[in-house]
């Protein structure tokens, strides 16, 4: 299924975020490790993009990494995501992009368990939850 892609001007986003969500999904910031609502949550559903609604990833994906942020060994559609290498901070990473909305979610590493051996290292605040009725 293709999804229509959206665009938004900076005071639209700035009208539609929270601070935090803004400067994460569309600044490309981080929340402090250990800091993120999802980052325990065991509860079973759906994680969606907080900037859009586009769905991203599955509860039953994700696994505790010890890294400090919600991480997932896959996403829930391939089209759901855009991969971009990110070079900042000098280092070379692999950035999550929502699809729908370009906003910054996190970093991809290839240090994940089986089956793909990825993590997905996403900001909780670039997701919004929607558990399992």
């Amino acid at each position: 299924m293709i999804k229509k892609h959206i665009i938004r001007s900076e005071s639209e986003w700035k009208t539609i975020l929270t601070t935090d969500e803004h400067n994460v999904l569309r600044k490309k910031g981080t929340e402090p490790s250990f800091t993120g609502k999802y980052l325990n949550n065991k509860e079973e559903g759906i994680y969606i993009c907080a900037g859009c609604g586009n769905p991203l990833f599955s509860s039953d994906k994700k696994f505790d990494s010890g890294s400090g942020w919600p991480s997932f060994w896959n996403v829930l559609s391939e089209d759901s995501i855009n991969l971009k290498l990110d070079r900042n901070i000098g280092m070379v990473r692999t950035e999550v992009l929502c699809s729908v909305c370009d906003g910054h979610l996190g970093h991809v590493f290839n240090d994940g368990p089986k089956p793909t051996g990825l993590r997905y290292c996403i900001n909780s605040v670039a997701l919004k939850f929607i558990k399992n009725k």
